[in-house]
């Protein structure tokens, strides 16, 4: 066969050596990946889409007021959610025995979600209406305090007391627990001596400061006599204590005059006091009482004992069984004894009293009375005797003690 038409089984078999081969291959690999990492990328394009040519602008180019209008719904959405979730943990806290804890309802509601687990029903209304349970818990107090037949008040032992008027109430309720003619206006001639040391008081003058009796101290009204000489000079503090424990007249007159004003002023103010305390049928005309022209009733002055035993000393001097004083000038000392008989018993349930008499008034005395721990206010205008109104209160006391157990 001719040189030139030779067939390909004539050619010899050459092959190329392995490691040849694989770097030509390798070669062809870094040559493809590197032409795929530069090569920009670009994004496939649907055939049936027309895409614009314009980029809609980042939200940082955004209006302001398209800023606002999103953040307000974004913050509405949160608020609907945060509601929608407390209403659901809410039921599910009603709904079910086993209370959640509070830290996993919304902070608005988790008091009242905590209270209705924790209270009961009946603990919830009391607690809604404070008002009704004190109301009816005074009424229940109320209903128990009075006095009991089994214990002597009745219709005859009633119609005992020789005083013309009589009141007694419980101080803490108000309880009316017997009357009679608790409203008559009468004179009350030296339980005045209450709402002048009041009033004496109410100055806040300094009580170790003397105070000489003049001749204005005198009774000019029913001219009556006093252990007490013009001239005397005794602190304020002397004065105030036998003025309320013994009833000494020019003691009271030299207070109500040691006054910005005078007397004219003290006795003001005694009526002032007397506006402001409510007592609304009481007069005033002299610190003594010894004008019959000095009128209350029996209920306006268990207003002003309530007043007076808010006052430490008007309890401690009006309970002191004796003291005694020194004049001053080379006069002698003097002992004064209390004017109720039951303090001078020693009568301790009796925390503040005062007695007075005049032809007009007949004998009165109010006391204020611990019974049982509870005080009790007894007020008694009018008895006709010289004993008859301590024999009153020693009847009525009798009544508290049995029914007030």
């Amino acid at each position: 066969m001719p040189y030139g038409r030779r067939s390909s089984s004539e050619f010899p078999a050459y092959r190329f050596p392995a490691w040849l081969r694989c770097a030509a291959v390798l070669g062809l690999l870094w040559l493809n990946i590197g032409s795929s990492l530069g090569a920009p990328h670009e994004p496939v394009r649907h055939p049936s889409v027309r895409v614009s040519r314009h980029v809609a602008p980042p939200v940082r180019h955004l209006s302001k007021a398209k800023a606002k209008h999103r953040t307000k719904v974004k913050k509405s959405v949160t608020a609907t959610k945060s509601q929608r979730r407390a209403v659901h943990k809410r039921k599910h806290i009603e709904r079910t025995d086993r209370p959640m804890h509070v830290s996993k309802v919304a902070p608005k509601h988790r008091r009242q979600a905590a209270r209705a687990v924790r209270e009961p029903r009946g603990a919830r209304r009391a607690a809604e209406s404070p008002k009704q349970h004190v109301a009816s818990a005074d009424a229940s107090a109320r209903s128990s305090l009075r006095l009991l037949a089994r214990c002597g008040y009745t219709a005859r032992s009633r119609a005992l007391l020789r005083a013309k008027a009589v009141y007694v109430v419980d101080e803490r309720t108000r309880t009316v627990l017997t009357e009679k003619q608790a409203d008559r206006i009468m004179p009350i001639a030296s339980v005045s001596k209450l709402m002048t040391a009041v009033v004496s008081l109410d100055t806040k003058h300094a009580m170790n400061t003397p105070l000489k009796v003049t001749a204005q101290d005198q009774d000019f009204d029913k001219f009556t006599g006093s252990r007490l000489s013009v001239g005397s000079t005794l602190s304020r503090h002397d004065m105030l204590h036998i003025a309320l424990m013994s009833s000494e007249n020019r003691a009271a007159a030299a207070l109500s005059r040691d006054y910005a004003g005078g007397r004219p002023a003290f006795v003001a103010a005694m009526n002032a006091k007397a506006r402001a305390l409510g007592m609304r049928h009481t007069w005033f005309v002299n610190g003594t009482g010894l004008s019959p022209q000095n009128v209350s009733t029996a209920r306006d002055l268990s207003l002003l004992v309530a007043a007076a035993s808010r006052y430490p000393l008007i309890n401690a001097y009006s309970t002191d069984r004796a003291q005694v004083v020194a004049p001053g000038g080379g006069r002698a000392l003097l002992g004064y004894h209390n004017s109720n008989a039951l303090v001078r018993g020693g009568d301790r349930s009796i925390v503040l009293q005062k007695t007075g008499f005049i032809n007009e008034a007949g004998h009165c005395v109010v006391v204020r009375m611990m019974v049982h721990g509870r005080p009790i206010d007894i007020v008694v205008l009018g008895a006709p005797g010289a004993r008859d109104h301590i024999a009153d209160v020693t009847r009525i006391s009798r009544w508290l003690r049995c029914s007030l157990q």
